[in-house]
């Protein structure tokens, strides 16, 4: 991973801004025109006394010459400065800028780092080779970074963080627009836009990432809102096919008769993306189905937690996976957001009818996770196991995200507030589990999106001390390894401040997630930013 800036940043921002539909609803091409600065209208001063004192022969030089801070701060820079007469004009312009082309030879700080990424992580919409694995996209999307040269779902709401907090407003119009199609063209967002990821999703952050669009006006308001609720069906398609086994596709049937999702793909079959490692975990699963392996093993992966303790029978061995037996609190407390995002939009449309079925939805899923996702007895929540019909004893990060959506009493917050101190609170952030056990998303692993889930879900209860120390960590980690690696990485080992190990690949440097993650905290907390 490079850590020059793009020549080609200029270029990418201009096509990124043309396919934002947010933007042509907005503003006409005259506007848009109009309201572009030149070199002069941002520097000002520091612009006229550099041309005015001919520092450089040629005055399109200056012009064209690319800032290595922001604006502000070079301004900022010349007024405490202030240079007077051509030498000190030019060594002053040496020091705060660059030509287009050259390399930017100081060392960028970890926040201009992960600004500096986003044109590199952005790629524009291409036309599809026949027989390729990729998926068309209508505007332009982010990626994550090394490996993964394909746009995934849950990965972009938390690289759309920062890019909130870096105001690349139109990447983030764009990537929803994307969301939006792959909803209309296959019902459903898939794990990644590749076609081996079409027989599944990941957990659904549609409707969040909406939240982070300053885009509004009627038609898109309905547009989006008919968007969360395909996706809304697709989770629930399984209530019509339910029969005795009690589950079908995503949907469960629990005990009392309520409804709550679990994992699942739609394929049986090895991952085309992992296919010699599918085969040998089915070979090693004595008195196994493979097809049932296979199935667990692809539930797993749209979990986005492949592979983790959570989904092993003896908390320790892949081929005992048993993902589609699992009824996870994650997956269920983005259920219930999706529910009360949808009613709130419906709400707003003055839906009414829809209003009140989405309410009613969401009420019953939240007593059904009250009812079998909090052990009242551990005071803790949990995922729940079909097969024993009780809590999974895997403490893990996902017994946040009831605090993360608001769905958590004040006593369960508390509670698991307290839980995290104990047992999940490692030197460097947030761990994913209290097992090791080689795969990634176990400890000593800590990831961004969780450590985000984690921040804001105790901040959203009070706990902003805890919030506060926990970001502090994950900053500190990061940034430790930026300053000694000059990357960001796709997972971290909290307990020695490396790169995270475990999984079917090497450690991937990127890494969109982290990225978004820890600008964002940067933002939240700019307290805490040394760099």
């Amino acid at each position: 991973m490079t850590l020059r800036r793009s020549p080609a940043l200029l270029l990418t921002a201009l096509s990124i801004a043309l396919s934002a539909p947010a933007v042509a609803r907005e503003t006409t091409p005259a506007l848009a025109a109009s309201a572009v600065r030149t070199p002069e209208d941002v520097y000002g001063p520091l612009y006229r006394a550099v041309e005015l004192a001919r520092v450089f022969p040629d005055s399109k030089t200056f012009a064209d010459l690319v800032p290595l801070s922001a604006p502000d701060a070079i301004l900022q820079a010349y007024r405490t400065e202030a240079p007077q007469g051509r030498d000190a004009l030019a060594a002053f312009v040496a020091r705060h800028f660059r030509k287009v082309g050259d390399a930017d030879t100081r060392k960028l700080s970890m926040r201009e780092h992960i600004r500096a990424l986003w044109p590199v992580l952005a790629k524009p919409p291409m036309a599809v080779v026949p027989g390729s694995s990729a998926l068309q996209l209508p505007q332009t999307y982010v990626v994550a970074g090394g490996r993964y040269q394909e746009m995934y779902y849950w990965d972009s709401y938390f690289t759309m963080l920062g890019l909130k907090a870096d105001g690349e407003r139109p990447l983030i119009e764009s990537m929803l627009a994307n969301f939006s199609a792959l909803i209309a063209q296959y019902g459903h967002v898939p794990n990644g836009t590749r076609s081996y990821y079409l027989s599944r999703s990941q957990p659904p952050f549609l409707a969040m990432m909406m939240d982070l669009s300053e885009a509004h006006d009627p038609a898109l308001d309905r547009e989006r809102l008919a968007t969360l609720k395909a996706e809304h069906a697709f989770w629930m398609a399984g209530a019509k096919c339910l029969a005795a086994s009690g589950a079908c596709e995503h949907v469960v049937r629990m005990p009392d008769g309520s409804l709550l999702n679990r994992y699942w793909d739609a394929r049986d079959t090895p991952r085309d993306e992992s296919y010699a490692e599918d085969i040998a975990t089915a070979a090693a699963a004595a008195g196994r189905a493979a097809p049932q392996v296979n199935r667990d093993l692809r539930a797993a992966a749209e979990s986005g937690w492949d592979f983790s303790s959570r989904w092993l029978a003896d908390g320790n061995t892949l081929a005992t996976i048993h993902t589609t037996d699992i009824v996870p609190v994650d997956l269920n407390s983005l259920m219930w957001n999706l529910e009360k995002a949808i009613a709130r939009r419906c709400t707003a449309v003055g839906d009414t009818a829809c209003a009140r079925a989405f309410e009613t939805r969401a009420a019953a899923r939240g007593v059904a996770i009250g009812k079998y996702l909090w052990s009242a007895g551990d005071k803790r929540f949990a995922d729940w196991d079909r097969r024993t019909g009780k809590p999974t004893s895997a403490v893990s990060a996902a017994i946040l995200y009831p605090l993360f959506v608001g769905l958590a009493t004040r006593e369960q917050a508390d509670a698991t507030a307290a839980l995290v101190t104990e047992k999940l609170l490692a030197p460097g952030g947030l761990r994913t589990t209290t097992l090791t056990t080689g795969q990634q998303w176990d400890q000593p692993n800590g990831w961004a999106p969780l450590t985000w889930i984690g921040v804001q879900g105790l901040d959203r209860y009070g706990k902003t001390a805890q919030a506060e120390d926990l970001a502090l960590r994950w900053l500190r980690t990061v940034s430790r390894y930026y300053d000694a690696n000059g990357r960001m990485v796709e997972k971290y080992n909290l307990e020695t401040g490396q790169a995270g190990g475990g999984g079917e690949y090497p450690v991937q440097d990127g890494f969109g997630w982290t990225n978004g993650v820890t600008r964002a905290l940067l933002e939240k907390y700019p307290a805490l930013d040394h760099s």
